[in-house]
């Protein structure tokens, strides 16, 4: 099994903790992606996904919050020279599809994604068993359902 280090997304796009959420928003736009790690310089301190932003900022309606108020703290990551196959397990026991990647001084290098997994020189019979894993239905708690959630959340209909 190759190391996360062979199949791994470089260059990432990052953002500081002090950048808004309307930055990473338009970020997330332009690369058609839904999370960015949050560096502090080079140090991973925390990742924020398209959920934080519209459930910790837009609907507290607070559109000018900095990622420090919304970012995930202390994000799921692995390390470069892991395994592919540990990095699959992160995966499936935290259900996520991508981890912000490591070295060992907690520097970030990149991003795998379960796509990179498939399409680089990892195990496609793995990588399909990750997405099933990953994507277990599970029931969302429906209790508390304001009536934004409409009818989805057992609201009443119109």
């Amino acid at each position: 099994m190759p190391q996360v280090s062979d199949v791994m997304t470089r260059g990432v796009r990052t953002l500081s903790p002090n950048d808004s959420c309307l930055l990473a928003a338009q970020a997330m736009k332009e690369l058609d992606i839904g999370s960015l790690p949050v560096c502090d310089a080079d140090r991973l301190v925390g990742i924020v996904t398209d959920r934080d932003i519209v459930v910790r900022a837009v609907a507290q309606e607070r559109p000018k919050a900095s990622l420090r108020e919304v970012m995930s703290l202390e994000p799921l990551y692995c390390y470069a020279d892991e395994s592919v196959d540990q990095a699959l397990q992160t995966m499936r026991g935290e259900q996520v599809r991508r981890l912000p990647v490591v070295d060992r001084d907690k520097r970030l290098v990149g991003m795998i994604a379960l796509g990179d997994v498939a399409t680089g020189q990892g195990d496609e019979d793995a990588a399909g068993a990750a997405i099933r894993d990953i994507s277990e239905p599970s029931r969302p708690d429906r209790s508390g359902q304001s009536a934004a959630s409409g009818s989805a959340g057992g609201g009443q209909t119109r």
